[in-house]
């Protein structure tokens, strides 16, 4: 499936260690994240608060002293700050404008002016009434607001008018929303499909907009069936040469692929070990009540630890697609 809008700028997640020298200390960056919430911080392998650190450009300041240490600090990047741009001038065509969007104060006052001279009752700014005609507009005395009209051009940006003649506001929200992760390890039987579950040692709730997430999973609300897109990822202990980790989504109890790997994360290591991380993103369309879950799977040889404290699961639904 193609991306929806522009690509992500890494391939994944860039991560830095640091010395802790036992001060507030100040860090540089290699990339400039758009808020605090968007790094993950971790010292000695204890996640951090948000509120245990700053973040200005690419400088990150510790809020409290950092325990001294050889690489005993790391900083994970979640998103990455992507100016767009503006269009160019005259680039944008008539079909890049959405239907019904363009409002009366982005119109020159003469076109405002021919429709108010062939609007027979409307006598003032805001007035009542119903819009018929095809090629003049007629206003009868009960119910709308056409300020919008006004031969003067005044117009509330904020709003259009329906093919009903109801006034709806335009715009929208990526919620539901919620992110989640962990804290301390969770043992993960060896070539087991075993559900993560965030809440064994108290679940990490960022946000959750809509109070979808519990027992460990996200269930999509009643008026919220569409598209999401997903991401989750996880660190497991102590991983040997050429032994491998899977971590997938399961809708409704099931994975959600029937198992050809489209989403799913898979990781083997290349030494003695090796504690190894993943991540993975997807786009799944939901029907209301579907509930989406994360599912661990390792060959290591015996029962080993995801860390939680430094796994995540993440989502939000999809606008206009």
């Amino acid at each position: 499936m193609a991306y929806i809008g522009k690509q992500p700028e890494f391939t994944q997640y860039p991560s830095k260690f640091f010395d802790g020298d036992g001060t507030a200390m100040t860090v540089t960056l290699d990339y400039a994240p758009p808020n605090d919430a968007a790094l993950l911080v971790f010292i000695s392998g204890v996640r951090q608060d948000t509120s245990a650190y700053n973040c200005t450009g690419t400088s990150l300041t510790f809020t409290g002293s950092v325990p001294s240490g050889t690489a005993n600090v790391q900083v994970v990047h979640m998103g990455l700050t992507v100016d767009v741009g503006a269009p160019g001038d005259d680039t944008v065509t008539t079909a890049k404008i959405q239907d019904d969007a363009v409002t009366a104060a982005k119109l020159a006052n003469s076109i405002n002016t021919e429709i108010a001279a062939n609007t027979a009752k409307v006598t003032n700014a805001t007035h009542t009434g119903d819009v018929t005609g095809a090629t003049a507009l007629t206003i009868a005395t009960d119910a709308v607001d056409i300020a919008m009209l006004s031969a003067t051009g005044t117009a509330d940006a904020t709003t259009f008018l329906r093919g009903d003649n109801a006034w709806a506001t335009a715009g929208g929200d990526n919620t539901p929303s919620f992110f989640v992760t962990g804290s301390g390890n969770q043992a993960i039987a060896n070539e087991t499909w075993t559900k993560v579950a965030w809440s064994t040692t108290s679940a990490t709730e960022e946000w959750d907009t809509d109070s979808a997430f519990a027992s460990d999973k996200f269930t999509v609300p009643s008026g919220e069936a569409g598209k999401y897109l997903f991401s989750f990822g996880g660190l497991m202990d102590e991983m040997d040469t050429n032994e491998s980790w899977n971590m997938d989504l399961y809708v409704n109890g099931s994975e959600h692929t029937g198992g050809n790997s489209l989403g799913r994360v898979q990781v083997r290591s290349f030494n003695t070990n090796l504690g190894t991380f993943g991540n993975s993103t997807i786009a799944l369309d939901l029907a209301v009540a579907d509930y989406v879950e994360v599912y661990f799977y390792h060959n290591e040889g015996g029962t080993n630890n995801l860390q939680l404290n430094r796994s995540f699961f993440q989502g939000f639904k999809l606008i206009g697609v």
